[in-house]
């Protein structure tokens, strides 16, 4: 930061507060000892959303929250649990920096957290996303979940 007295470019932190979305620093010249206060703004990027017709809307963690839960109804799965998930799904996604991704990863990686929640709620999941229309979908499924249970 560049002291506003004496235009050094060097400072140091003395105290910092984190308000909703924005930091108040109050800093010393290393230079002059001027004190003075900046403000960081918190950027939020909105992570897109790709669908499969091509249309592109904004990541809704309550919509995803919703379809999962839809999944693990009358199952032995806390709302914790779905809550914790899908949050970490959404911080994958800011933490690599991706601005948009497509519903289908985004599918996938629910299908490969759910399989370790609940076999059940997978199936379940598994049988909207991936769109089974016969009974051969869902018995290949459960065959290949039997199959790396152990």
């Amino acid at each position: 930061m560049i002291c506003p007295e004496c235009n050094h470019d060097d400072s140091k932190v003395i105290d910092s507060r984190h308000t909703e979305n924005r930091i108040r620093r109050r800093r010393e010249c290393l230079n002059c000892t001027s004190r003075f206060t900046t403000y960081e703004i918190i950027e939020d990027m909105p992570i897109m959303v790709l669908k499969k017709d091509n249309t592109i809307e904004p990541f809704d963690v309550q919509k995803l929250t919703e379809r999962v839960l839809r999944a693990t109804v009358k199952r032995p799965v806390k709302l914790k649990t779905v809550e914790s998930m899908v949050e970490g799904i959404q911080a994958e996604f800011k933490n690599k920096l991706q601005r948009e991704v497509s519903s289908e990863k985004i599918g996938e990686m629910v299908l490969k957290k759910l399989k370790d929640i609940d076999h059940v709620a997978y199936v379940r999941f598994a049988s909207v996303y991936r769109e089974f229309d016969d009974i051969e979908s869902f018995l290949k499924i459960i065959t290949e979940l039997s199959s790396e249970s152990p």
